[in-house]
This record gives structure tokens, sequence and C-alpha cells, in this order.
């Protein structure tokens, strides 16, 4: 979502410099710096070194006087370095993108150090409403210091294309299977193990499907050890991390999207540009159901079921160009990067 804002806005106006937390091999740090874009290093909260932390960000403002915003996508301990931005005038944005912090004691102390970010950023931003709720409480979204962001996306880029979709069957060796795809980090919230199960169940009833798995993340080695286990190894395609996502929703012929818990999901709305039938859990906020490509389904029902809601697409289906519904619904990247433009300048004046 940020990168779809960055390649899309005025950048000689308003340049976005960026602060991670961890070393992570991104294909996206070349194209930033090609876009004139800065990436900082800073030191991650662990749950003791908030001294270190504190005293990083004091350093980084002290030396970096040319910011004006912090717009904030890090929610879990935001409330630590927010009043160090605040105090020295930089205006402060805090921005949702979920509804859960997961299960355990982490959980419990995240939803503790999240909590005061209602009350500390100058402005509360979040993907959906429920994300919103979820962070900052129901009584805060209701101020005026409160936006939903439309995650926007460059339609045009996602608009299915038969040439792309062939490229990338051949080079896999998938032209004539029935292609179940997924896009996305492989994480808890994901659902990843759900997605290998019902899979296996899909390939007993239909060996022509196979299953494209577009991302990685620290389930990864997990996950293909559940496909040797399920005798799935060689039917599942674990690209990595791609940056060429458009011409793989065109080579899917279903997205199956099963996560327990999302802020939004703008994959979901990706893989509908793309004229996908997409399959999602019933957490999904409401918000990504823009088009009649959606189907929600509950993680309660039995497997069996998902696997025959699936199936009735595997004889094909049209592709529908979903271009004028996208930006009826909001989420044309460019109604977003506008709105934002004109924001940023406004509160910095």
């Amino acid at each position: 979502m940020i990168m779809n804002i960055y390649r899309n806005i005025d950048r000689r106006m308003i340049q976005f410099d960026f602060v991670i937390d961890k070393d992570v091999k991104s294909p996206l740090y070349k194209e930033i710096t090609q876009l004139g874009g800065k990436i900082y290093k800073m030191p991650k909260f662990n749950g003791i070194n908030i001294i270190e932390v504190q005293s990083s960000w004091k350093k980084f403002f002290e030396n970096h006087s040319e910011y004006k915003i912090l717009h904030s996508h890090v929610r879990s301990y935001a409330s630590i370095y927010l009043p160090i931005a605040k105090k020295i005038g930089v205006k402060t944005i805090i921005h949702s993108h979920s509804t859960s912090n997961g299960t355990g004691l982490a959980s419990l102390v995240k939803k503790i150090i999240q909590f005061p970010l209602r009350y500390q950023a100058d402005y509360l931003f979040a993907c959906s409403k429920e994300a919103g709720e979820w962070l900052f409480g129901k009584k805060a979204v209701k101020n005026d210091n409160f936006k939903v962001i439309y995650n926007g996306i460059d339609c045009e880029r996602f608009r299915f294309n038969k040439e792309n979709r062939m490229f990338i069957r051949k080079k896999y060796g998938i032209e004539n299977n029935f292609v179940i795809g997924h896009i996305g980090r492989h994480t808890l919230p994901k659902n990843p193990i759900f997605l290998l199960k019902l899979f296996a169940e899909i390939y007993k009833a239909e060996p022509n499907a196979r299953l494209l798995q577009v991302g990685q993340g620290e389930l990864t080695e997990q996950m293909k050890e559940k496909c040797d286990k399920l005798g799935i190894a060689d039917k599942v395609i674990f690209t990595g991390p791609r940056d060429d996502i458009p011409d793989f929703l065109s080579a899917m012929d279903v997205f199956v999207f099963p996560s327990l818990w999302e802020g939004l999901g703008i994959v979901a709305i990706e893989a509908q540009a793309s004229g996908l039938q997409t399959i999602c859990s019933d957490v999904i906020p409401k918000e990504a159901c823009i088009t009649d490509l959606f189907h929600a389904l509950s993680l309660n029902l039995p497997l069996d079921k998902w696997v025959r809601y699936i199936l009735q697409f595997a004889d094909g289906y049209e592709r529908k160009d979903m271009h004028a519904r996208i930006t009826e619904m909001g989420y044309d990247i460019h109604q977003t990067v506008q709105w934002l433009e004109e924001f940023y300048n406004i509160i910095v004046r």
C-alpha cells in the first residue's frame, strides 16, 4: 500500500523516506532509492530496550530536522517514539492495518503499549473502520482526526493480461493446470497451513490442480515440510517474494485468501481488479468486498465445503475488466494519492 502511494505521489513536492527495524532482503530497496528515497535502520523494541529505542529516535530527529511528518505504519511500539517526534513539532500519524495482535503474552503486551496511541498521535488513520475501531476504540473513530484511507491500487497495472498469464504459466510448467493462487507473507495471520490442507483436499478431487504460493516469511520452511507430509510437495510452487504481482494474478484461476485476521486485505482487492474469483475467509473486512467476484466463507466450515466452492470455477470463466467498479468504490490509487497530497500539505502549513 505504501509503495503504491509512493510510486504515484508527486515526489517533487513530497518525498518518502523509510525507517525499518529489522534487516530484510527486499526487492523494494532498489526501487525506493531509484525514486529518491532513503532507508534508515533503527533498533526494534524487544520489551526491555526502551531506553535504546527512545535515544535512537531522539538522536535521529536531532540529526534530521528536515522531516515534517512521521507517518507510522508500525503500531506495536509506536507509543515509544511518537511523543519524541511530536515534542519537536513533527506532525504524527498512526496508521492501523490490522484487527488483531495474535494470541499469547506478546499480544497482551502489545495491547497495553498500543493503548496510548489514540491520545498521542495528531491523526489516526486506518485501512477500514473495523481496523480503526480495533486499535483506537469506537469513541476515537468518531473524532475529526480519524480518517479511513482506502488502500488504493493502480487499476491499470492490475488489469488481466493474457500474454503475461501465459508467460508465467509456461515459466512454471502449469500451462494446462487449474491454478489456485495465494499472495502474502508466510505468517500466522495468513493461515498458510490451513491453505495447504485445503489444497491437499482439492488435489484429491482434481489432480490437475496446482497451488501457486507467492511470498515468504518465518513459516516458509514449516510450510514446505507440511507439503511433504501431505504428499503435495511437487504440486505446490513457492515463488518467493515478487515485484511482478499483477502477472501472477493474471496467471491464476482462483485466488484463495483464508486469513485469520486482516485490517483490510489489499491483495484481495488486487485479485478482484484482475478479474479473479476471490475466495476469502469471512473475517476479511466488508470494505474489501467491492465486486461480485468476492466470496466469503467461514473458517469453521468443513474443508469439503471450501473444496466444492472452489472447484465450481475449475472449468474456467470470463475475466471481466473491473476498472470502473474499483474506481467507483474509491480504490483507485490516484484518488488515494490526491487526497494524501492535499492532506500532507495542509497539516504542515
